[in-house]
């Protein structure tokens, strides 16, 4: 469904004040088949946009190629504009428009009613019916992400690109987002979709983790986590900026990065163990240490991979 080869854009990006983009270190590739959801995980300016804008021909690549549906995304363009559907990270739709009045102008765009395709909107719209009249700038943030892919589906697409849909929105709103994914992957919709969102990489059945423009790694959530090569162990004190300072000095240290409450730990060497790391931070000053071993998550593989990459 979807095929990109050797990929790169670079450009001054006036938001960051310097250079950004995507493959500028050799290009990237992957490959999307039909009726996936494939996710594009990684922070903000790590490259999402810049790929999703080259595939919905919004802008064009430095080098490389890439299909969707089979359509070059240059020779093509038009072909692929009919055939895929486009949610942008910030709302795009027209504020002062109500949100029947949004769905019926993007429904005649794309030569279709309402009415025709009801039906691949209908879980989606029904939570946003009772509020057709209103107008979309006074809708809440859960709101317009569902208006705006009720508006992105209206012409039934078969490849749905999403660039951030849930960024912003509430967590109640993020599992219901979620949840009309799977229902549209069942309907044999290819769904491209970007987040900063480590925990939602779970909710794909592949990822991608970027960072600075390249793919770290492409593979299942839970093929990641299993490569993850290190010990990790989560650690606390009663001076946490401390503690994470004095485990980043300790050359048996791999890593040492805060997550939430605790520092989290990552050690390949044998000659460190969990209360030999205990003995030494009490030894050097710390009180109330805890130290325990924890199974990675995808954020955890996501900062060894980026800690590898420098």
């Amino acid at each position: 469904m979807i095929e990109v080869k050797n990929i790169s854009k670079n450009y001054f990006s006036e938001k960051s004040g310097k250079f950004a983009g995507i493959g500028t270190g050799g290009g990237v590739s992957l490959s999307v088949p039909k009726g996936e959801i494939f996710g594009i995980i990684g922070p903000d300016g790590a490259g999402k946009t810049t790929l999703f804008r080259i595939l919905t021909t919004l802008i064009l690549a430095d080098s490389g190629t890439a299909t969707v549906n089979g359509f070059d995304v240059v020779k093509d363009y038009k072909k692929i504009r009919e055939c895929v559907g486009y949610m942008p990270g910030r709302f795009s739709l027209y504020q002062d428009l109500t949100v029947e009045e949004n769905l019926e102008f993007f429904a005649t765009v794309f030569n279709t009613t309402i009415e025709e395709n009801y039906e691949l909107i209908k879980d989606i719209y029904i939570q946003i019916e009772p509020f057709k009249k209103r107008r979309a700038g006074k809708l809440s943030g859960g709101m317009k992400q569902k208006l705006a892919l009720s508006c992105a589906l209206i012409h039934k697409p078969t490849v749905l690109f999403l660039d951030e849909p849930t960024t912003g929105v509430d967590p109640v709103s993020r599992k219901e987002f979620w949840g009309m994914l799977k229902k549209l992957k069942q309907q044999g919709i290819t769904i491209l979709v970007s987040t900063p969102y480590m925990d939602e990489a779970s909710l794909c059945d592949r990822i991608a983790l970027i960072q600075n423009g390249q793919f770290l790694k492409i593979d299942t959530p839970d093929n990641i986590v299993s490569q993850f090569a290190d010990k990790l162990w989560a650690a606390k004190s009663d001076n946490m900026h401390k503690l994470l300072e004095d485990l980043r000095e300790n050359k048996l240290v791999n890593s040492a990065f805060a997550f939430g409450d605790s520092v989290h730990v990552t050690v390949s060497s044998e000659q460190l163990s969990v209360n030999i790391l205990k003995e030494y931070l009490i030894g050097i000053g710390h009180k109330n240490v805890e130290i325990q071993t924890i199974e990675p998550t995808i954020e955890d593989c996501f900062m060894e991979l980026s800690n590898n990459q420098i």
